[in-house]
């Protein structure tokens, strides 16, 4: 295939930059396989293509039978105006193949020259140097670019490259207008591009360490966090966490919820990602998912050779499944309602990867949100009309001002109670117990990471940011109470708390009182919303049926974590 070469003949052109068929009133509606033939045809013009070669050319490791073919040469011929009995551009040898009989002019398209442009002197911006930040054991890849008044974290959807960002000049195109307005910080996520591999899944809350790293790295106190797609999530947990660290937060085709559920509609089934899943195994050094993701620039030689590479340097096969599966677990409606900074949802209204209800709902979640529906089919921000999508990003950094409470966070509350019956003592022996409850507690926090610990009628809390630390940490804790034959019960929620003056305060405290109460000696329970939340971190659970945990507060769903 003529991948970088534009084809002139008769009054058509065949534009690789566009990947369309052309003619004198604009561009001609053809199927992907038809384009594909038409194009591998007119790149030979003159020479008999047998059958058999342009089976393999087109449908590369696919039995198709030869009457594919002529479905095709027929919707050409129609686009054509062709006849196949006085043909001027495709003619048939009976039974053995296709020829192209029409003059054919190759040239270069006129952004070649702009592709092959170093990336400064194609958008204006030299990219800053690839640096590192240390986040726990790993190293996480960012770079700096733009002086602008405003810190604004971009965060990449599925994979991501810092270097191969800027080898696409539609990417690194919208990469420098953000630039332009702010100072721009990109990060390759842990396991993905110039990141350490890892050999575990990551979990939504090491994605916020890595964020958190970087910030520290290049001196960050407040930012903007940019989530695209998949990338979404991840910033509203930040951002519902983190309001002290946030300025305002933006997503770009985005969503709540990766699988379908009788209250989510507009996902995809379990059935449909598990055939996503076998397509990237079966796909991936390909432009996998490209057709889905930005169907404008899906027929575009070079765009398809660009997302193929991006993809490949991206993640290994292994990476692309286990990110893929993690992000089907990702759940964050009941997070959505706690984010207090301001807010600016962007979808279009095309878009077949993420439907446009999906970041409506999103929006619907987030107090006084921002949402805007734009015009397109694609679900890359920086494929299609961008410039309307970073026309609404800078007016609304221009006037958004920040306005989050940093005293309501979200929090995952860790309560440990003494089991009842050793409560039924003298009061002196209960304060005893309590201490030494007290102290086994804070001895198994500090291992994660935590010191702040609060003692409130006769329990223990334990402050997180999140989940999953804060279930390694209970079933330790539990672990541990064991080993000195003190019978505890241990309880997990995840929700917006009152920090005052470091006490939690709030109903999340009930209802981490209320999951504690219901848990067996030596049991951690949790509720469904930190279940959601811990997608890839490995851990499992048994559902434990539905409990009152609060008063005026049904129908929350409980589940005991696995040990073991």
């Amino acid at each position: 295939m003529a991948s970088d070469v534009l084809l002139t003949f008769d009054r058509f052109k065949i534009d690789p930059s566009s990947g369309q068929l052309v003619g004198e009133s604009g561009p001609i509606s053809l199927t992907p396989k038809a384009l594909s033939l038409l194009e591998y045809l007119a790149a030979r013009p003159g020479r008999l293509v047998m059958k058999t070669e342009l089976l393999d050319a087109i449908w590369p490791g696919v039995f198709v039978a030869d009457g594919a073919l002529k479905v095709c040469i027929r919707e050409i011929r129609r686009a054509l105006g062709d006849d196949a009995q006085a043909p001027r551009f495709i003619e048939t040898a009976h039974r053995r193949g296709y020829r192209f009989i029409a003059g054919v002019t190759q040239s270069m398209p006129a952004d070649h020259a702009l592709r092959s442009a170093p990336v400064q002197d194609r958008i204006g911006v030299m990219p800053g140097p690839v640096q590192y930040a240390r986040s726990g054991d790993v190293n996480i890849a960012y770079q700096i670019c733009g002086e602008g008044p405003v810190d604004l974290v971009f965060v990449m959807g599925w994979v991501s490259h810092l270097e191969y960002y800027w080898k696409e000049p539609s990417f690194a195109r919208f990469l420098s207008r953000l630039a332009s307005f702010s100072r721009l910080i990109l990060f390759d996520k842990r396991g993905t591009g110039l990141s350490d591999p890892v050999t575990q899944l990551p979990t939504l809350e090491q994605r916020m360490d890595d964020v958190r790293a970087v910030l520290d790295a290049v001196g960050s106190r407040r930012a903007v966090l940019l989530g695209v797609s998949e990338g979404g999530p991840m910033c509203s947990l930040f951002a519902a966490t983190h309001p002290g660290q946030t300025e305002a937060l933006i997503m770009i085709g985005t969503y709540a919820r990766r699988l379908r559920a009788a209250d989510y509609p507009w996902a995809p089934t379990r059935e449909q990602r598990e055939a996503f899943f076998k397509e990237i195994v079966a796909n991936w050094g390909g432009p996998v998912g490209l057709v889905e993701r930005a169907p404008s620039a899906a027929h575009d030689p070079a765009f398809r050779e660009w997302w193929a590479s991006f993809l490949r340097m991206g993640a290994s096969p292994s990476a692309a499944i286990a990110l893929t599966r993690m992000n089907a677990e990702i759940d964050v409606r009941h997070i959505l309602p706690t984010i207090r900074v301001p807010t600016l949802v962007l979808h279009r209204t095309g878009d077949r990867c993420l439907l446009v209800e999906e970041g409506r709902y999103v929006a619907s979640l987030i107090p006084n949100a921002r949402f805007v529906e734009l015009p397109g089919d694609d679900h890359l921000p920086f494929v299609g009309d961008q410039d309307a999508l970073l026309d609404e990003i800078e007016r609304f950094l221009a006037i958004a001002h920040a306005q989050a409470d940093a005293d309501r966070v979200l929090v995952t509350l860790l309560c440990v109670e003494l089991e009842r019956r050793q409560q039924r003592t003298r009061k002196a022996d209960d304060v005893s117990a309590l201490e030494r409850l007290r102290t086994l507690v804070v001895e198994q926090a500090l291992r994660f990471g935590r010191s702040a610990v609060h003692v409130s009628d006769g329990r223990v809390f334990v402050v997180f940011d999140g989940p999953a630390r804060a279930i390694r940490c209970g079933c330790a804790i539990g672990a541990e109470a064991r080993r000195s034959r003190t019978a505890v019960r241990l309880g997990l929620h995840t929700g917006e708390c009152d920090m005052v003056a470091g006490v939690p305060r709030g109903v999340v405290v009930d209802i981490g009182s209320g999951v504690a109460a219901l848990a067996r000696p030596g049991e951690v329970l949790v509720t469904r919303t930190v279940v959601d939340l811990v997608a890839g971190s490995g851990l499992r659970f048994t559902d434990r049926g539905m409990h009152t945990l609060a008063k005026g507060r049904k129908g929350w769903r409980v589940y005991a974590v696995r040990q073991g």
